[in-house]
């Protein structure tokens, strides 16, 4: 490990020494944050809040930048960076299944639902119907840099905020860039923005295409005759515009649709992702007075997706089930921000979203004939309404926010229709509607003195579990999973402690923490086939059934490092990750009492080196280190540990123009991504090198 991080060092250093040195670094390529970040280093326009919040900096948080597409990078890739964050599955989402990429934080795991709220500016991004993040959707927008807040209960952006929040602020191009990149296994990716004035607003066009033949993901000694490639194809278009309606007041609307296919490297496993979002939200934000702002929002999702019985010698495949889940969310948003004294220290707001969705399923087949039909789905809504008052200054001085909001939830009446085709019914169930309410809220504190920063915060959230935790069964490979219509909705506790240092280059950021997330839902194994299992149907000898179960509890606690230090155009930074999370439970998931949650490693860390683009090189590197964790609940497919190593260099021919080489896991580590019951071990992404050329007029 100490050899590749001082490769990562030597990797950058010819591009540093040739950089120029400049005062400042372009604020969108630095990555500049340990503690609270500087966030005038970033522009962000359209951000759906008055204000990015100014409450937040009793919690650990960092600001993600350089996130200017091309060259085949991918946002949940640089995300991973930030030690302790991590997605379900090691796999990005070129290879990972869709179903497979929430997100979380602090170990506060257990399966794919994404436990941090992520949002688009301001805009709640989980998918309506499954709860995971559509990561290849936000590639293609020109995104100004992403404020990652450790930490649950902040309530201004909805319920959700278990682990934390993910914000993603876009921001208006003026101009126009390109990129186009060639990779390995014959990728390309390619990727526009365009920008300008049009009449007293703004307008921003932003598009991405890629493609690649994939890379087979059952390692190498394991593989069969079906093993083959799984190829990727992805491309997004969006529009925002702005338009000024007064000195102190705009409109700003945004539409973006994009499209997602791959598959796992096997007949009969082909996903795909359609989507369509808009939003429409109208601020008025005048310097001394009051300011409030309206949102509305609508998002569209079709998904298909196959999956496949593989046989025992990898020799021959079959499919197993197909699904097709179409869903809709629907969101509003009202907020107010009073002025006192000049400032604008509370803020007070209501909001609303509603899920609706189903999946349709084809199983139990004979030959490539499905004999039965499956259909399935709900409902939900959430309406709140929240107030936060933060006083005080982050800079120096005593700074404290008191925050609150409480939530009305409503579960549909659900449904869940089995059939043989041919006529006769196997199951009719109707799923009686359920409601109830739920608090969250914070409570912090930062006192700043000098270069020293000392915080504190303690908070409550909720989660309402996704329709597809409900409703929708799932495979991966011959073990099966069924869903479960009684689930109850996740609440979390926590609290940390923290220390932020700053003195010229110089950052260093320190966090404890302790969190119990009562109700955590988790796929919970059951049985062992061969034989019929509720739910799912058939599973076969040697597989596993499970079923979504609320546990008794997740307890998490742990330590959260960051470092940073800059000189000249160099920025050296460093986050590393301790998680001790352990389940508690009882009754029919009582073996798991004890265990750690599944895909949450205890370690994980980060290192990167960058240089500015002030002169004529540029360049970076980055080490990455994720622990050894467990594939089941159980703890009895463990997943072993991971280094890799990413690079890039850099060359400007002219002011506007810039030839680039990159590379993926450059030392082509072994990165364990998924392990079946049968033993079978997938991988992610392995060595990956990109040549290509960018340009910004």
């Amino acid at each position: 490990m100490i050899r590749l991080a001082v490769g990562v060092a030597a990797l950058a250093m010819p591009a540093a020494a040739a950089a120029q040195d400049t005062a400042s670094e372009n604020p969108d390529t630095c990555l500049c944050n340990v503690g609270r970040p500087d966030l005038r280093e970033i522009v962000v326009t359209g951000a759906g809040s008055l204000q990015l919040p100014k409450g937040d900096a009793v919690q650990g948080v960092a600001l993600v930048g350089g996130l200017d597409p091309g060259l085949g990078a991918r946002i949940e890739n640089r995300l991973r960076d930030e030690a302790g964050l991590v997605q379900f599955r090691r796999s990005d989402g070129r290879s990972a299944h869709p179903t497979s990429q929430g997100v979380t934080l602090r170990g506060l795991g257990g399966n794919a639902s994404a436990r941090a709220l992520v949002t688009l500016d301001g805009v709640p991004q989980a998918d309506p119907f499954g709860g995971w993040v559509a990561w290849s959707a936000y590639d293609a927008i020109h995104l100004g840099g992403i404020l990652v807040t450790r930490g649950g209960g902040s309530g201004a952006d909805g319920p959700g905020a278990l682990a934390g929040t993910i914000g993603l602020y876009s921001k208006m191009t003026d101009g126009v860039t390109a990129s186009a990149a060639y990779g390995s296994r014959d990728s390309f990716d390619a990727s526009a923005s365009a920008g300008g004035e049009l009449g007293n607003g703004q307008v921003a066009i932003d598009g991405r295409y890629s493609r690649g033949d994939g890379f087979v993901p059952v390692v190498a000694d394991q593989r069969g005759a079906v093993d083959r490639a799984a190829p990727y194809e992805q491309g997004g278009l969006g529009v925002r515009l702005r338009f000024d309606t007064g000195p102190d007041s705009r409109i700003e609307a945004s539409v973006r649709g994009f499209s997602d296919r791959r598959d796992r490297g096997t007949d009969f496993t082909t996903s795909t992702v359609d989507g369509i979002d808009a939003s429409l939200r109208y601020l008025h934000e005048p310097a001394d007075g009051l300011q409030w702002l309206a949102l509305g929002y609508v998002q569209l999702r079709d998904f298909d997706t196959g999956f496949a019985s593989v046989a025992a010698n990898r020799n021959s495949v079959a499919p197993a089930l197909f699904q097709q889940v179409p869903a809709t969310g629907l969101g509003a948003r009202v907020e107010l921000r009073p002025a006192f004294g000049g400032a604008n220290p509370l803020r007070i707001g209501a909001d609303w979203r509603r899920t609706v969705g189903r999946t349709e399923e084809d199983y139990f087949f004979t030959g490539l004939n499905p004999g039965r039909h499956r259909s399935a789905g709900g409902s939900s809504d959430t309406v709140g309404a929240f107030a936060e008052w933060t006083s005080g200054s982050e800079d120096d001085g005593l700074l404290w926010t008191l925050s609150g909001r409480v939530d009305h939830w409503w579960i549909g009446t659900g449904y869940r229709h089995e059939y043989n085709f041919g006529g006769s019914t196997i199951t009719d169930a109707r799923f009686a509607a359920r409601q109830g309410w739920e608090g969250s809220g914070r409570a912090g504190v930062r006192w700043t003195a000098g270069d020293v920063a000392l915080r504190a915060a303690a908070y409550r959230g909720w989660r309402l579990p996704t329709l597809n935790e409900l409703y929708r069964p799932f495979r991966v490979g011959a073990d099966a999973t069924a869903a479960n219509e009684a689930l109850a909705p996740e609440r979390l506790w926590g609290g940390e402690i923290g220390a932020d240092w700053r003195r010229g280059g110089t950052k260093l950021s320190v966090t404890l923490f302790a969190n119990r997330l009562d109700n955590a839902i988790a796929n919970v194994t059951l049985g062992t086939g061969p034989g019929s299992f509720p739910g799912v149907g058939f599973v076969a000898a040697g597989a596993s059934y499970s079923q979504r179960q609320n546990l008794d509890a997740i307890d998490s606690k742990g330590i959260e490092v960051s470092a940073e230090q800059r000189a000249g155009p160099l920025t050296l930074r460093a986050t590393y990750a301790f998680t001790d999370a352990r389940v508690a439970a009882s009754g029919a998931a009582a073996a798991l009492d004890g265990k750690r949650p599944a895909q949450i490693a205890k370690h994980g860390a980060s290192l990167s080196l960058r240089t500015g683009e002030a002169g004529p090189f540029g360049g970076f590197a980055t080490l990455r280190y994720i622990g050894r964790q467990n594939e089941d609940d159980l703890g009895l497919q463990p997943l072993g540990d991971a280094l890799t190593v990413d690079a890039g260099l850099s060359l400007r021919l002219t002011q506007g123009l810039r030839i680039e080489a990159r590379g993926e896991n450059v030392f082509d580590a072994l990165v364990p991504a998924a392990l079946s019951s049968a033993g079978i071990l997938e991988r992610a992404t392995p060595r990956t090198l990109w040549v290509g050329v960018r340009a910004a007029y």
